[in-house]
């Protein structure tokens, strides 16, 4: 491994500075014009709609995506883009739909709407929910899993990688969401243009290799020597099907983790959510066009590693304990790099990294302070006492998430997997709440709690069912698919869709059996004039639909 070179510094340390220096500049100036507690956790009316976009992928984007998305991209090939393009379309999705209900109610966090549509109970249980999964999943897997990388490049221990990288997000969230927006406009830009020079070395690297040149040259002989890698729905027969099973990747499950994340999310949605509507819808269109680039940065990369692999390159840089590793895949292209752009794409990484932990501490902070604290603890406290907490709250979740990531085997199921396997278990559940608490104003409070509770139950029973029972007449219609051992699992995603359809059956009956007892529910206000867009924005949604649309008919 090639350590980094004191031109590599140099331009990391001006990346820090840039970094350092923009969020002083920023937060000075926010510290003269208000000390309100909207405008700390969400920079109310501050935000443009570039510093909204640039900040949804900035937040979105971390070590997972880089080193897990490569990965994968070694493993499996360009099917796992599916998360980024689906994402891009369901983004247009959120926009229209979702955020007009959101702005129109004047709902600032995801307990709150809870609180606003059903009851103070049901938004109780889920603010504890979020916050055990934010601090214990999310925080901790970006947290280690960008230490392990930042290790792995730098040499430095891993350890006190994993203290840099907080104490970095720390100091960018203290200065609050104001702070955190803007300066991921510029986490966003080395983001990108790092992560292209990886990618264009990836690629000329395997042009070289069969005696060419350029970017061009390289993509094509990867169509060639690994044309396997470049289909984007996987038929049963696929090994990798249980990851991606089919068209489920369309209109199935892969829907319902991409409407919950984007949609049902306060790391995400808090973004857009002190905007007015307009700037809001702008931002949100202008990271789904971001989307489309992504898969070019964190998943050609993995497929140039894997086709030089297979031409006897990097034999024993891929291995770690004795095996083939597909996450080593990213760090392997960035030791590769020449002097001063491996700094650019340490940069990169590193703002992935940071942004992300960033965007999740203040939403940690954001649904303590705001959704448990001023709601049960001190309903009276002052907006500058609020401001206060939030910080406090910031430190406290950094600091468990330190203490106890080194504990969770993140490393050892796969930090992308690790997330999704975790959240999996509560997202249908929740989607159902917010679908049917956004549409159908007849969903009861009792209702919500089943989507909930239940949603979780059936997620644990599905998980388990074929330990129980034999699942291979499921085979068939491509809902089951046998695993190392002969066993028949459901994939993941498709458990994600069956629980999601039990959870909404069981709220429509519970619902409409309350309602018949005259139970009637709290409606929010909401209208079809809300859901019209302007001319910019929906020809900006067709032409990224259209581009989506034309890549999965080409790679299909």
């Amino acid at each position: 491994m090639k350590a980094l070179s004191t031109a590599d510094y140099i331009v990391f340390l001006f990346y820090f500075v840039l970094i350092v220096g923009y969020g002083l500049w920023i937060y000075r100036r926010k510290k003269k014009e208000s000390t309100s507690s909207n405008d700390y956790f969400l920079a109310e009316g501050s935000l443009t709609w570039w510093a909204i976009g640039a900040s949804l992928i900035a937040s979105n984007i971390s070590a997972e995506q880089f080193i897990g998305m490569s990965g994968s991209g070694f493993k499996m090939g360009l099917a796992i883009a599916t998360y980024e393009w689906m994402a891009a379309v369901s983004l247009i999705v959120v926009a229209v739909f979702f955020i007009p209900v959101y702005l129109k109610n004047k709902i600032f966090t995801m307990p709150q709407f809870l609180n606003q549509r059903y009851n103070g109970r049901v938004a109780m249980i889920m603010a504890v929910f979020w916050l055990l999964l934010y601090v214990v999943v999310n925080l901790t897997s970006i947290l280690y899993l960008g230490a392990l990388a930042i290790s792995s490049i730098s040499g430095f221990d891993l350890n006190l990688c994993m203290a840099f990288l907080a104490v970095f997000a720390i100091f960018i969230t203290l200065g609050g969401m104001k702070v955190i927006g803007y300066t991921d406009v510029i986490q966003v830009f080395f983001l990108i243009l790092g992560g292209l020079a990886t990618t264009y070395l990836a690629l000329n690297l395997v042009a070289e290799h069969f005696g060419g040149s350029g970017v061009i040259d390289g993509f094509n002989h990867m169509t060639t020597q690994a044309g396997d890698h470049f289909h984007m729905i996987f038929d049963k027969t696929n090994p990798n099907y249980a990851d991606l099973p089919g068209l489920s990747v369309l209109i199935g499950g892969m829907i319902i983790i991409n409407l919950n994340y984007w949609g049902c999310n306060q790391y995400i949605t808090q973004r857009a959510l002190g905007a007015d509507l307009k700037t809001a819808r702008g931002g949100i269109l202008f990271a789904s066009f971001l989307k489309l680039l992504m898969p070019i940065i964190v998943v050609l990369p993995g497929i140039a590693a894997y086709v030089l692999h297979q031409q006897g390159g990097f034999q024993t840089e891929m291995l770690q304990g004795g095996e083939l590793n597909p996450d080593r895949a990213y760090p392997v292209l960035l030791n590769l790099l020449p002097s001063g752009l491996k700094g650019l794409s340490f940069a990169a990484l590193t703002a992935a990294i940071v942004a992300s932990l960033a965007g999740k501490a203040n939403s940690i902070s954001t649904i303590f302070t705001l959704d448990i604290y001023k709601e049960r603890i001190n309903t009276g406290a002052s907006e500058e006492k609020l401001v206060k907490i939030g910080k406090i709250t910031v430190v406290a979740a950094m600091i468990i998430a330190i203490i106890i990531a080194p504990f969770l085997g993140i490393d050892k199921k796969g930090g992308f997997q690790f997330i999704q396997e975790f959240t999996g278990f509560l997202s249908p559940g929740i989607f159902a709440m917010f679908i049917l608490g956004f549409f159908w104003k007849k969903t009861t409070s009792n209702a919500a709690l089943f989507g909930m509770i239940g949603g979780f139950i059936f997620s644990v029973i599905f998980k388990f069912l074929p330990g129980m029972t034999d699942l291979s007449w499921l085979y068939d219609w491509g809902f089951a698919v046998a695993n190392a051992d002969g066993i028949y699992e459901i994939p993941f995603i498709d458990r994600m869709g069956f629980v999601f359809l039990i959870c909404v059956t069981g709220m429509v009956y519970i619902s409409l059996k309350e309602y018949r007892k005259g139970i009637t529910p709290n409606g929010l206000e909401v209208d079809t004039s809300m859901f019209k867009v302007s001319n910019g924005f929906l020809a900006g949604s067709v032409i990224v639909t259209a581009l989506i649309a034309a890549l999965y008919i080409f790679f299909w």
